[in-house]
């Protein structure tokens, strides 16, 4: 079967004056048959090109599914007088949530598993479900969740009683995916935030339980376009937060969980460039900004005057801090130092960073924890630790290990290796890297080898160990993830280095780290893949055009690759949030910018590398078009023999089909191409 040619229909976009005619233009219309028939024939490629790689696929299925546990349980969480924790069972695609009644965590082991909500018995006769936000009533005896069956953004409330196990009569659709559900304190009143036609979280309401959600009242809506809602409790449960913000600016208000019928009092009006964070902690309101601290610093005022504020620790600008957690008797600071995410604890006004035996690690508090506990959950991982829970003892600070999360199949830790490295990008900034493989994978010189990045809107790559990547690395692949700027591993100024007028600095960060692992001896071009996802497909879209000769494979996943057809379309979901990510392209100079690392608009009739594309039909977050048009211009033009192969999840969005299962099927598909084209044969002999 050949490879499925898309007609050109000229279409003049006129926005732009020098915009040349989208030849490709018609596949955005989701309604005409021919796009659906165009997509289905993509799909129909992609089953002919993976056939003869049946097999293999099978067999890498099986090794992913041979390293799921027959059970996972996280280590359950107190709140009140119940614990809660979540579990999987090995033969399930979707967890079960559920608590139990205990006086303490001792007695857990003779206590009765009460289950909340089995995410499997949801999803009997769907082939997607996303559940996200789960909230529990104060008095525990109701549980709020949102649910999504169509891979869009727009979910829809349900609430069960806890008690008799039966839905409520209250449905509330066309609420955010996340941050958008909070109860008050009685239990009889519900906040959530709804989405307008683009998807953008822009309305907090308060619903009363057992009303029409007709009745309901708006509490607060969002004019400015930029910007998009979020609700959420403080760590005391006193207050619920409205929290509203665009890429450079934020505003708080604060409602009393209390006295739910109060209206919001504003903590600081939004200004430029000021971004703040709000928590409760005792007497006062701890207060996370960025004035005059590009890093942020910690203060505080009094609950009874939020205009008088002070210092609670002085500000040093190699912590970069980011959340807040205080408890009755202790207060923990999660941010990054040294590049690695960290936690610190404030010791006599002092922040005392939490040690860690390993050079490379990640670190995070366990989420809706009391803020009565006497007892902090830490959650810890490394590219060679799994997943480990600590117990913190407030009063001591003693440190308890409470569970190793389980490895299925064989694992000895010292057949592997991790490490940190360092790229020189092209303005000799050190662009760090985490690197994890087999001890002897350049035994017969250099290896093949999997480099990853995102780089966008200040997230993280930080390391993570997976139990699914051990076949991978026993059959001698090297798996590397370029921290590039544009994420904030190195504080927020990684993060400014990376957007707007400096975005080409992810891209030739990313080349340079590609670079550097050549030189270096880890691999060669013929045996390396990019791989990135939705922003991170850009960043490996744009690297194909630019270094084309440096990969032999690119995995495009949702790639966001038709900057600025999408950024000047105002119709498209989430498009005039991303303004102040990547720059509004009606600006002519910002518009000439982004044109010129776009992947799209830079295609031209010259050699590229293999590439593995995916996307949704649904997918609110970046069109299905953009990788189709991609991919239609990319056969147009390209002068190689090279393989494009572009699967699109017809029934499902941004994130994939749900369900465990479902995602280790398509990974396996995924490595499976990579690995037949990256020349990886046969697992290696451990020495």
């Amino acid at each position: 079967m050949k490879a499925p040619i898309a007609k050109r229909i000229p279409y003049q976009h006129l926005i732009h004056e020098d915009v040349r005619g989208d030849d490709y233009y018609w596949m955005k219309d989701r309604e005409n048959e021919e796009v659906i028939q165009y997509l289905e024939a993509e799909n129909q490629y992609y089953d002919e090109v993976m056939r003869p790689l049946t097999t293999r696929t099978e067999k890498i299925y099986k090794s992913l599914i041979d390293r799921v546990p027959e059970t996972e349980e996280n280590v359950p969480v107190q709140n009140g007088h119940y614990f809660y924790y979540v579990r999987m069972d090995k033969n399930k695609q979707y967890p079960i949530y559920a608590r139990k009644l205990a006086e303490n965590r001792q007695a857990l082991q003779q206590a009765t598993e009460e289950i909340i909500l089995d995410l499997n018995e949801l999803a009997e006769g769907d082939d997607y479900l996303s559940v996200t936000v789960q909230r529990i009533s104060t008095d525990q005896k109701r549980l709020a969740y949102l649910e999504n069956r169509d891979g869009t953004d727009r979910y829809t409330v349900f609430i069960k009683d806890l008690e008799t196990g039966e839905l409520l009569e209250d449905r509330i659709p066309n609420v955010f995916l996340y941050g958008s559900l909070e109860w008050s304190r009685c239990g009889n009143y519900l906040f959530y935030t709804t989405v307008d036609e683009l998807q953008r979280p822009y309305q907090v309401w308060r619903h009363r339980l057992g009303t029409e959600q007709a009745e309901d009242e708006l509490l607060y809506e969002e004019p400015e376009e930029t910007f998009t809602l979020f609700i959420g409790k403080t760590q005391s449960g006193r207050f619920i937060g409205i929290h509203t913000g665009s890429k450079t600016s934020s505003e708080t208000y604060l409602i009393d969980a209390d006295a739910p019928l109060l209206a919001p009092k504003i903590v600081d009006a939004r200004r430029e460039d000021i971004e703040y964070h709000v928590e409760h902690w005792g007497d006062d309101l701890l207060i996370l900004t960025n004035e005059q601290a590009q890093n942020f610093q910690l203060q505080r005022c009094s609950l009874e005057d939020w205009s008088k504020r002070e210092s609670l620790v002085a500000y040093d600008e190699e912590k970069y801090l980011l959340e807040i957690y205080p408890f009755k008797d202790a207060l923990f600071i999660y941010g990054r130092e040294n590049g690695l995410a960290q936690v610190w604890q404030l010791k006599h006004d002092e922040l005392v960073r939490l040690e860690w035996d390993e050079p490379i690690y990640d670190v995070y508090l366990a989420p809706s924890q009391s803020y009565d506990a006497e007892e902090v959950l830490l959650n810890y991982n490394s590219l060679l630790t799994p997943k480990t829970t600590y117990g913190v003892e407030i009063k001591t600070s003693e440190r308890i290990c409470l569970q190793v999360a389980p490895v299925t199949g064989e694992y000895d830790r010292s057949n592997y290796r991790q490490e940190q490295l360092w790229a020189t990008a092209d303005d000799g900034v050190k662009v760090p890297m985490i690197a994890v493989y087999h001890k002897d994978a350049f035994v017969n010189g250099p290896a093949p080898l999997i480099l990853e990045g995102y780089g966008s809107y200040g997230a993280n790559s930080d390391p993570h160990f997976s139990p699914y990547q051990l076949p991978i690395l026993d059959q001698g692949v090297v798996f590397v993830t370029a921290q590039v700027r544009g994420g904030s591993e190195m504080g927020k100024s990684w993060y400014e280095d990376g957007k707007m007028e400096y975005k080409r600095n992810t891209f030739t960060d990313f080349i340079a780290a590609a670079q550097h692992l050549v030189d270096q001896g880890y691999t060669t071009p013929s045996q390396m893949a990019a791989r990135g996802g939705s922003a991170g497909g850009l960043l490996v879209g744009a690297v194909a055009n630019m270094a084309n000769d440096l990969f032999q494979v690119i995995v495009a996943e949702v790639p966001f690759v038709d900057v600025v057809t999408t950024m000047l379309d105002t119709s498209i979901p989430l498009t005039t949030l991303e303004w102040d990510e990547w720059g509004d392209p009606r600006e002519k100079e910002a518009y000439f910018y982004m044109k010129s690392y776009s992947p799209y608009d830079n295609v031209e009739a010259k050699n590229y590398p293999h590439f593995y594309i995916t996307t949704g039909l649904n997918d609110p977050r970046v069109g299905y078009w953009e990788p189709a048009k991609w991919v239609a211009r990319l056969r147009e033009l390209k002068t190689d023999d090279n393989t494009i192969v572009m699967k699109t999840n017809m029934e499902a969005g941004h994130f994939g089909k749900s369900g465990r299962f479902n995602y280790l099927q398509e990974a396996a598909e995924l490595i499976t191409f990579v690995l037949d084209r990256i020349g990886v044969n046969k697992k290696i002999t451990t020495k």
